[in-house]
């Protein structure tokens, strides 16, 4: 079953739910401050992804971190930022078993997900 990682008030993860419920795709949503965050998964999906491309650099969060930590930012410093500030991590992840996607997407969705 597909696991979509995100926050429950994100207007990105909302609009993302609805498309899965209206293309019928089965999920099972994982909110990242209710339900925690597991450091060997983000590990991998870093791994995975790149650390580059979990981080959100648009939103309040990646602008409320310290310049100088913005400024110095590596693998191991945002995997540390990630679990103690999910919120800074771009959504929706969505785990699909054999791939993840990063973000929503409807064309990308509809190619990967939609049956």
């Amino acid at each position: 079953m597909l696991t979509v990682y995100g926050i429950s008030n994100c207007d990105t993860v909302k609009k993302a739910r609805r498309w899965l419920d209206e293309h019928a795709v089965i999920y099972r949503f994982h909110d990242f401050r209710k339900d925690g965050l597991n450091r060997e998964q983000l590990e991998a999906w870093t791994e995975e992804l790149g650390w580059e491309n979990l981080l959100n650099r648009r939103g309040t969060t990646w602008r409320k971190l310290p310049e100088t930590v913005r400024d110095n930012m590596d693998a191991h410093q945002a995997i540390e930022v990630m679990l103690e500030t999910p919120a800074i991590i771009k959504r929706p992840l969505v785990d699909a078993g054999a791939q993840r996607l990063l973000g929503f997407d409807a064309e990308l969705w509809s190619k990967k997900l939609a049956s």
